[in-house]
């Protein structure tokens, strides 16, 4: 036998000892083969709403054993940003968590399936038992891009009850008016031996309120926005009435002032140096810690012309476009937006469930969990009215009016005067249609 010449026998015996030790591996790790579907579902939230999330999920994969869902969290602050980079460089998720608002983003990237033929074709599903406003906010020329899981008007005025009580003033009503709202707000207002303000009477953030419910508007179609209409007579009659609020009656603290105090609106509710607080029902999750007074919510005052108008949020479940797995991502989307998840929503107080009849039923306005009035928050429904429906209207918003108006409210300019500058930069932006 040459030097060079091996024993083929030895050789061969230990190739199929790999080879059967190979596929002994293969047949153990069977249970998540690489070719297993993987449904990858974008989310933010808070623990709360992660235990809901991760519920949903846990019984949606005992009835899709044929793939995996997988949950990426992502915290709020940097989730748009994050979302947006994804889907820019082709690693996007299957399934995504969107906001009303911010749903414009994304929406302008074509990166969402249209879910229409889904809902017509899915018999377990009933596109009429949602609030129609959110539906036609998720819809654009015919096609529905999102399911939503809950609306949000910015129509709670939260108010302390032993404050009230002790200023002797009866609570608010639903059918209450601007005008009853500055009174309360006035006799709620208490200054300190130094007569600075110790407690104040009303603040509410969303100056929009107070223009859409004097009959004024931001721009001509929410829908499709071709004119920044801020400058009209009704609606800088709604923004001065607002920043009287704060520089005229005094009632409300500036921005300026909130910096001095080193705390927020929040925190001044419930230390009880703010008798209202204007803004969502997702502060009740908060103000449920409350343990020194009781509270409760009443709807935005009507206009002086009995106008009632008030800004809005929400938020839904899309399926990206380029996922591979469409009837997938799709079940996913109506188990996370269906009557079981935002049942478990109502239960913790998290949102107003977006479906109808959980939100008229026991789990929302029928429920006994504060505020106990959180029902006429589907009457609001009716009266929302959304951010404008344009890709640069963030940009609008960031760079000419929110910094300017808040000069406005410290009161070191001019409504008529600000406006006036802002209308011909905002009308340049809006004539930029990108899709």
């Amino acid at each position: 036998m040459s030097r060079f010449s091996i024993n083929k026998k030895p050789v061969v015996f230990f190739i199929l000892t790999l080879i059967t030790v190979f596929s002994l591996l293969n047949m153990a790790g069977c249970g998540t083969s690489s070719k297993q579907p993987v449904i990858k579902v974008a989310i933010w939230g808070g623990p709360d709403e992660i235990e809901i999330i991760n519920k949903i999920i846990d019984e949606w994969q005992k009835g899709h054993p044929e793939a995996v869902a997988k949950i990426e969290h992502t915290p709020a602050g940097s989730y748009t940003n994050k979302l947006l980079i994804r889907i820019a460089g082709g690693t996007a998720p299957d399934v995504m968590f969107v906001e009303s608002n911010i749903f414009v983003n994304f929406w302008a990237m074509d990166a969402f399936l249209d879910l229409k033929p889904y809902i017509e074709s899915d018999t377990e599903f009933n596109v009429d038992d949602f609030f129609p406003e959110m539906i036609e906010r998720f819809t654009k020329d015919g096609k529905t891009y999102c399911i939503p899981r809950d609306t949000a008007p910015f129509a709670c005025v939260f108010y302390n009850k032993r404050l009230f009580d002790k200023a002797g003033i009866p609570y608010p009503a639903d059918d209450w008016t601007w005008d009853d709202m500055l009174s309360k707000a006035k006799a709620l207002t208490k200054l300190d031996e130094n007569g600075r303000v110790a407690q104040y009477g009303f603040y509410g953030w969303t100056w929009q309120n107070f223009v859409y419910s004097n009959g004024g508007s931001i721009v001509d179609n929410v829908g499709d926005p071709r004119e920044f209409t801020l400058g009209r007579p009704e609606s800088i009659e709604g923004l001065q009435f607002y920043s009287d609020l704060i520089n005229k009656h005094k009632v409300s603290p500036s921005p300026v002032e909130f910096g001095n105090l080193g705390m927020g609106a929040q925190q001044l509710f419930m230390s009880q140096k703010l008798a209202m607080y204007q803004s969502g029902f997702w502060e009740s999750v908060m103000f449920g810690n409350i343990k020194d007074f009781d509270w409760d919510v009443a709807m935005f005052p009507k206009g002086p012309s009995g106008i009632r108008k008030f800004g809005t949020g929400g938020s839904g479940y899309c399926v990206l476009k380029s996922t591979k797995y469409p009837e997938l991502a799709w079940s996913i989307v109506k188990a996370l937006t269906s009557d079981k998840a935002q049942i478990f929503l109502s239960e913790m107080g998290l949102a107003q469930p977006a479906l109808k009849p959980i939100a008229l039923g026991p789990y929302f306005a029928g429920s006994d969990s504060p505020p106990k009035n959180k029902g006429m928050l589907n009457e609001a429904v009716g009266h929302v009215v959304f951010e404008p429906f344009h890709i640069k209207w963030r940009e609008v918003n960031e760079l000419y009016l929110s910094p300017k108006l808040d000069l406005v409210f410290n009161g070191t300019a001019d409504v008529e005067e600000v406006i006036r500058e802002a209308t011909p930069k905002a009308n340049k932006l809006l004539k930029e249609r990108e899709r």
